[in-house]
């Protein structure tokens, strides 16, 4: 079966459930409800619409995400979708 433009992207992003920042783990949800933990080390990008930095504090529980990642390792998280848009929005 062919996957639509939507589909595809609604797979490749997921849901941020929790920041451990004092551990520097991530816990990210599929759109299938399974759940991961992202490990992030100094390196690690944050990009969202206020800029780019590594500092865990950028991203919230509910934010949609996007990831790079080696492994468990997250190299790059880049936000799709804030949770106060996500609420907020006509579809809610």
């Amino acid at each position: 079966m062919v996957q639509s433009l939507t589909d595809a992207l609604q797979q490749e992003r997921l849901i941020v459930v929790a920041v451990d920042k004092n551990n520097g783990r991530v816990r990210v949800k599929s759109e299938s409800d399974m759940c991961s933990d992202l490990f992030c080390h100094e390196q690690t990008l944050i990009v969202t619409d206020e800029g780019k930095g590594g500092d865990l504090d950028a991203l919230n529980a509910g934010d949609i995400v996007k990831l790079r990642t080696v492994g468990d390792r997250a190299l790059e998280i880049v936000v799709v979708r804030r949770v106060w848009d996500e609420l907020s929005s006509p579809e809610f």
